[in-house]
């Protein structure tokens, strides 16, 4: 059972938040089930959002899906749900307040130009060109500083960009250290953040009016999340949305990520392994019961 932590006076409230652009897996099941026993527990309130601002892949069909297996769960959520793609203004008014304080730029270089300057240096220094937490190269920024008059002149004319976070200036604006509160081992821990690692993160696309970073640290604030329940691949994002929190004022709520629940390969479930979506279980003739034994939650929770 989870380790129930201590929620003071204020109600808690939780979000399961998943994105609507594949079937639920089990390691879903797992997150949406201890948001669902820890909201419970502590008598707090569960929310959902639905992050699908990728609207070329969410779809109103897998909407659905994901309601439909949710309420097969037993789990039940306060209403209205929250969809990402309802709410571009809220990212926008977030991105227009990094870039009033000089700390974004349009970033024109592509994934290839990246990979030929990583390349370079390489070659030239005898050393690996640094990554991020998820193993991407990061951005080289080489138009960090490009003359603004040309940056407009070629947003103007349609290039493709990206709105890239200046890591080196969002940094020189935090006071004293970045810290969160974790609590995925069961005892709350103060663990500092190193958004460093991750470089000029992207923010937000000509395509795309915001990067999951950017959304979910403004979903939290404007929803009044004071707990993030989310497995355990995601505690390295933290870092940036602990950046974002601090440069935009936003509210900084507990931590709790959690054991990922892995394929008979030792790999992390993704939606493309329909052997272990809910749908397909559910049509073999399993039963919530058989899922929360199958993601080890057994012994404790009753069956919907």
């Amino acid at each position: 059972m989870p380790t129930e932590p201590d929620f003071g006076d204020v109600r808690p409230v939780f979000r399961f938040a998943p994105s609507p652009n594949g079937r639920l897996h089990l390691g879903h099941a797992l997150s949406a089930l201890l948001n669902a026993d820890l909201a419970h527990a502590s008598g707090g309130r569960l929310l959902l959002r639905l992050e699908d601002i990728d609207t070329a892949r969410c779809t109103p069909a897998l909407v659905e899906a994901i309601l439909e297996d949710l309420v097969w769960l037993g789990i039940r959520f306060e209403t209205p749900v929250r969809l990402q793609s309802r709410h571009m203004a809220d990212y926008e008014t977030a991105l227009d307040a990094l870039r009033a304080d000089g700390l974004v730029y349009a970033a024109f270089g592509t994934r290839g130009e990246t990979r030929r300057h990583a390349s370079l240096f390489e070659e030239r220094e005898g050393r690996p060109w640094p990554r991020d937490p998820d193993g991407a190269l990061l951005y080289p920024a080489l138009d960090r500083e490009l003359d603004p008059a040309e940056r407009d002149r070629r947003i103007a004319a349609g290039e493709p960009h990206a709105w890239r976070l200046d890591m080196s200036a969002a940094l020189g604006r935090v006071a004293g250290s970045l810290l969160f509160e974790e609590r995925g081992e069961g005892t709350a821990v103060l663990v500092p953040a190193e958004p460093e690692l991750w470089g000029d993160v992207v923010l937000a696309r000509a395509d795309t009016p915001a990067s999951y970073h950017l959304a979910v640290s403004v979903d939290d604030a404007l929803q009044g999340v004071t707990d993030v329940v989310r497995g355990a691949d995601l505690l390295p994002s933290t870092s940036v949305h602990r950046l974002l929190q601090a440069l935009l004022g936003l509210p900084v709520p507990r931590y709790h990520h959690h054991r990922l629940v892995l394929g008979d390969d030792g790999l992390k479930l993704s939606k493309s392994r329909g052997d272990t979506a809910l749908a397909e279980l559910r049509a073999a003739g399993l039963s919530p019961a058989d899922i929360c034994r199958m993601v080890g939650l057994s012994g404790h929770r009753e069956q919907p």
